[in-house]
C-alpha cells in the first residue's frame, strides 16, 4: 500500500523536474509575468515565505539514523509548507470556471484530512490503552477480522467520522483518556459543523444570487399577477415564458452581469458573442470593424413568445432585428397564412432605420412578422445607429448606398426623388446662407447708425464747449493783459519814486489779484462759468479791440483742428 502511495510523488518528479529545467518560472507584477532570475532571487529572498521554506527544507531526516525509522515526527517541519498549499488553492479558485464546486471540494478535503488525523490519534490511543480493553477502543488485533492494516484504518476512520459528525451512536467511554479524547473531539466537531454549515450556506447563497442575476425573479411576478387578479390565460403565458428561460438557460440581464468589468473587457466579450451575428446583416458587410464593435454594444436582447407579433404592417420602424435563435413567420393580415419562415441568422427591418430618400414605404413596415415558438432576437434602434454613424460619415454613405440598392432591387425606390432631394438640400443651404447674410447686414447697419449718432452727439458737445469758452478766453486774455500793464507801472514807480511808490504798489496789488481771479475761471464749476460768461458777454465784447478779436478767432480755429 505504501508503495502504491509513493507512485504519486514519483510521477510528480518525472513531470516537474524536466519541466522546470526547460521552462522558467516567475512572479506576477501588475499582471505581467517576470522571469528575470536576478529579480526572482531578490523578491523571493526578501519575502516572508523564504524563511519558512528554508525551515521546511532542513534535512531532519538524518535523525532517522539515530532515532530509527519509526519516528516520523522528525519530518514535522514539512508542515511549514502548508501556507503554500493554501496559496495554491486560492489561486486555483480564481482560475476555475466553477468556483462554487471548487469551494465544496476544498471543504470536503479539509474535513477528510481532519477525520484522517483523528482516526490516527484514536488508533494510537487504543494502542496505549490496549486493543480490546473495553468496547470503546479498537478491538483486539489478535482477532483475524481486525488484524489487517486496511481493516484497522477503515474502522478507525469510521469511528472518527461518527464522533466528529455526531450522527451515530458510539460506545460510552470508560477511562479518563477516553473522556478527554471525546471532549476534544466534541469541541472540534462543533467548530467543524459550524464551518461546514457556514461554507455550504455561502455556496448556496452564491448560487441563488447567480440565478437571480442571470434570470428574473419568478416569485415576485407570480405574486404581482395574483394580487392584480390577472386572468389564468395570461398567467399561463407568463409562467411558460419563465419555464422556457430556465430550461434553455437563456440570460436576459447580460448588462448587469458584466457591469463590473472594465469597458474594454465588456467590448471584447460583446464582440466575441455578437459580432458574428451582426456581420451576417447585408448592409453591415464590409463595414469598418470599429463601427461594428460600437454597434455590438448597442444590441438589445429580446425574447418573443409563441404567436407574439414582432412587428405589424404599417407600423413605423424604429429598430431592426437579428434572429439569434428561433423561428419567425411572415404572415398575411389574417395571421394564419404564412408567406415565408425566417430562421437563425436572418434579419429584417434594416431599411427602416436608415431614412433613405425615395423609400416608397416611408420607413413603415411592409409585412407582419410573428414568432412561431419562443424566439431570441437582437434589436438595434434607429437612434443608436444614427448616433454611431455621426463619427463614421463614409460608413453612413456606404450603408445608404446599400440600402438604395436593396430598395431598387425590390422596386421600392423612387429614382427621381434622389435628384430632387439633392436640389432641396442645396436650396436649403442657399436659404440658410442668405438668412445669415441678411442678419449680418442688419447688424452692420445698426453699428453704422450707432456710430453716426455718436459722431453727431460729439460734434454738438464740441460746439457747446466752444460757445461756453468764448467769453472765458477773452476774460483770461484781458486779465492777463491788465496784469502785465500793472507790473510795468509798478516797475516804473520803483524806478522813479523810490520807496513811497512801492507802498502804493502794495496797496493796489489786491486789486490786481481780484482781477486775476475773475480771469482764472478754470478752477470754477461749469455752471458758474456759464453764468459769468452769460452775464458779462455784452460788456466784454464792447471793450475788445479788433486785434484781440482776430487773435481769439485764430485760437478757436486752432482748437477746432485739435478737437
Amino acid at each position: 500500500t505504501w508503495l502504491q502511495i509513493m507512485i504519486l510523488p514519483i510521477c510528480y518528479n518525472w513531470v516537474i523536474i524536466i519541466f522546470r529545467f526547460f521552462y522558467f518560472t516567475g512572479f506576477l507584477e501588475q499582471g505581467i509575468l517576470v522571469r528575470d532570475l536576478s529579480l526572482l532571487k531578490k523578491r523571493y529572498m526578501r519575502s516572508s515565505r523564504f524563511k519558512w521554506d528554508i525551515a521546511s527544507l532542513l534535512p531532519t531526516d538524518i535523525l532517522y539514523l539515530k532515532l530509527g525509522i519509526h519516528t516520523p515526527l522528525v519530518r514535522v517541519n514539512r508542515f511549514l509548507r502548508t501556507g503554500r498549499m493554501n496559496e495554491a488553492l486560492d489561486r486555483m479558485e480564481t482560475r476555475t470556471s466553477y468556483p462554487n464546486t471548487f469551494r465544496v471540494a476544498k471543504l470536503m478535503l479539509y474535513i477528510f484530512v481532519l477525520i484522517h488525523w483523528n482516526a490516527c490519534v484514536y488508533f494510537s490511543l487504543s494502542n496505549y490503552i490496549g486493543f480490546g480493553a473495553d468496547p470503546w477502543v479498537y478491538p483486539n488485533i489478535s482477532d483475524p477480522d481486525f488484524a489487517a492494516t486496511r481493516r484497522q484504518y477503515f474502522y478507525c476512520f469510521w469511528f472518527s467520522t461518527l464522533i466528529l459528525t455526531t450522527v451515530g451512536d458510539t460506545p460510552p467511554p470508560e477511562r479518563e483518556e477516553e473522556y478527554l479524547f471525546l471532549v476534544a473531539d466534541m469541541l472540534i466537531a462543533v467548530l467543524v459543523f459550524a464551518s461546514v454549515v457556514g461554507s455550504m450556506g455561502d455556496v448556496i447563497s452564491s448560487l441563488r444570487d447567480r440565478d437571480n442575476v442571470f434570470f428574473p425573479n419568478h416569485e415576485l411576478v407570480k405574486g404581482y399577477l395574483r394580487s392584480r387578479r390577472i386572468n389564468k390565460e395570461l398567467q399561463k403565458r407568463v409562467n411558460d415564458w419563465y419555464q422556457h428561460l430556465h430550461i434553455n438557460k437563456w440570460i436576459t440581464r447580460e448588462t448587469e452581469i458584466l457591469q463590473h468589468l472594465p469597458i474594454t473587457l465588456q467590448t471584447a466579450i460583446a464582440v466575441s458573442v455578437h459580432l458574428p451575428t451582426l456581420s451576417k446583416v447585408t448592409i453591415f458587410q464590409n463595414c469598418e470593424n470599429s463601427l461594428l464593435e460600437q454597434l455590438v454594444l448597442k444590441l438589445t436582447p429580446q425574447v418573443y413568445s409563441p404567436g407574439e407579433y414582432v412587428c405589424k404592417k404599417g407600423d413605423v420602424g424604429h429598430e431592426m432585428y437579428i434572429i439569434k435563435e428561433g423561428k419567425l413567420a411572415v404572415v398575411a393580415d389574417d395571421g394564419v397564412t404564412q408567406f415565408a419562415v425566417l430562421g437563425e441568422g436572418n434579419f429584417f427591418g434594416e431599411i427602416s432605420i436608415l431614412n433613405i430618400k425615395g423609400n416608397k414605404s416611408g420607413n413603415r413596415r411592409t409585412a407582419n412578422i410573428c414568432s412561431i415558438g419562443y424566439s431570441d432576437l437582437f434589436s438595434l434602434s434607429k437612434e443608436d445607429l444614427t448616433e454611431t454613424l455621426l463619427e463614421y460619415p463614409a460608413a453612413k454613405r456606404l450603408l445608404e448606398e446599400k440600402g438604395r440598392q436593396i430598395l431598387t432591387k425590390i422596386g421600392m425606390l423612387e429614382e427621381t426623388d434622389e435628384g430632387e432631394g439633392e436640389v432641396e438640400k442645396t436650396e436649403d443651404k442657399v436659404k440658410r446662407l442668405e438668412a445669415s447674410l441678411e442678419a449680418l447686414q442688419t447688424k452692420l447697419a445698426r453699428l453704422i447708425a450707432e456710430l453716426e449718432s455718436s459722431a453727431r452727439k460729439m460734434m454738438q458737445r464740441v460746439e457747446q464747449l466752444e460757445l461756453q469758452t468764448e467769453g472765458w478766453e477773452g476774460i483770461v486774455a484781458e486779465g492777463a493783459q491788465g496784469e502785465i500793464e500793472e507790473r510795468e507801472k509798478v516797475k516804473e514807480r520803483e524806478i522813479g519814486d523810490g520807496d513811497g511808490d512801492g507802498e502804493k504798489e502794495d496797496e493796489e496789488e489786491p486789486v490786481v489779484e481780484g482781477e486775476r481771479g475773475e480771469g482764472d475761471g478754470g478752477e470754477e464749476s461749469l455752471g458758474e462759468k456759464e453764468k459769468n460768461v452769460g452775464g458779462n458777454e455784452k460788456s466784454e465784447k464792447e471793450k475788445e479791440e479788433t486785434g484781440e478779436e482776430q487773435t481769439k478767432t485764430e485760437t478757436q480755429d486752432q482748437k477746432r483742428d485739435e478737437m
